[in-house]
């Protein structure tokens, strides 16, 4: 009984924590899909692509890239109303808002304006710069260093400045939100004089039901070695890295209290043997094999391991089930702890109970012996 309690409440446990990073994982993966393309061409060697009339059109043909957008960034200083902060400028075109969610995550204003001075900053600039929306008492301005070598011998002529207004202010996370501000295309153009079809990347939006690594393939024979093409996970490598290090470590954890609880069920059977030994003897002298009294026990072991892991799996759901539904734990009073039920987990704790109760039910069968029944 305490060893298919032990199996119940690990199993249990298992499946719950593994439902909980799953949450976690999808909850955190959230913010960068929101800001990352799902592919960006970025070049192999300097800080620009020159795209050629016949990329451009190539680019525009190319049925498994649903849209593409041109994407200009470099750092600048930013001045308002006698405050200063350096972030990541980074100008747009239209069909940004369709290659990523950005655009969703504004919780003031509204998104840029085409052809325009307007900049949507993020919420962490818009409180070290104690900036508001579309302040005419006092106006944001931008300066950028202009490109070139030598040395400088005025410095107002060393920056490409411009005035701004702040048509809105997004949310993210505090990583993107004290890194960017975001401009229209042709003013990041201006003040980094760039060329017609020079951008600092692209960034694209694969076509449903296409596969990415064709997508790939094909873009790569299109740049030949100008360029190199990373994946949403790649831009996030470091914290796809760190999610799965995670969960293996969580895994692993939770699978040493199944563990425990199996060496319960390992000195139960035992036990049992123990008791039954005059019976064992019975059986072996009536001629049944050494082989086939072993495998009583290793059914039985199997069986309780089996049965407990499945309660305890019925349990784990039910719990996730009234999370998801109920939201009875919460993180902040806005937010719920985000849990997420996979069928991947229900096969990871099954396959995790029956390998370790086979394990511990070879172990514990492994007793009955000739020596045990002489």
């Amino acid at each position: 009984m305490i060893a298919s309690l032990g199996i119940i409440v690990g199993a249990m446990a298992l499946f719950v924590v593994l439902s909980v990073f799953s949450g976690l994982r999808e909850f955190s993966l959230s913010f960068s899909n929101a800001t990352d393309p799902d592919l960006k061409i970025q070049p192999a060697a300097g800080k620009s692509i020159v795209l050629s009339p016949n990329e451009l059109q190539a680019l525009k043909n190319y049925k498994g890239i649903q849209v593409f957008s041109g994407v200009i960034e470099e750092r600048a200083l930013f001045f308002y109303d006698g405050k200063e902060q350096v972030a990541q400028l980074k100008g747009v075109d239209p069909n940004y808002s369709r290659s990523n969610k950005l655009n969703k995550f504004l919780y003031s204003g509204t998104w840029l304006e085409p052809e325009s001075n307007q900049v949507v900053v993020g919420s962490g600039i818009s409180r070290r710069l104690a900036l508001g929306l579309f302040d005419y008492n006092n106006v944001l301005e931008v300066y950028v260093p202009k490109p070139g070598k030598g040395l400088i011998e005025n410095p107002d002529d060393a920056f490409n400045a411009a005035k701004l207004s702040t048509s809105g202010i997004f949310q993210v996370s505090e990583d993107v939100d004290d890194k960017y501000v975001f401009c229209d295309f042709l003013l990041a153009k201006e003040l980094l004089n760039y060329k017609t079809n020079q951008v600092s990347y692209l960034e694209l939006k694969i076509t449903p039901n296409y596969s990415e690594e064709e997508v790939i393939a094909d873009l790569k024979m299109l740049f030949k070695n100008r360029v190199v093409i990373k994946n949403r996970a790649q831009l996030n490598d470091a914290l796809y890295k760190m999610l799965n290090t995670e969960n293996i470590a969580v895994y692993l954890i939770f699978t040493l209290v199944i563990i425990i609880a199996l060496f319960n069920l390992v000195g139960a059977l035992i036990m049992m043997i123990i008791e039954k030994k005059s019976n064992l003897k019975t059986l072996y002298y009536l001629g049944a094999e050494l082989k086939s009294l072993k495998k009583i026990f290793l059914f039985q072991g199997n069986i309780i391991s089996i049965v407990g892991g499945i309660i305890g799996l019925v349990l784990g759901v039910l719990v996730v089930y009234i999370q998801q539904q109920y939201e009875l734990i919460m993180i902040t009073p806005s937010l719920a702890y985000p849990v997420q039920f996979k069928v991947e987990n229900i096969g990871i704790v099954l396959a995790t109970i029956i390998l370790l109760g086979f394990l511990a039910a070879k172990i514990a069968s492994s007793s009955v012996s000739k020596k045990l029944l002489e």
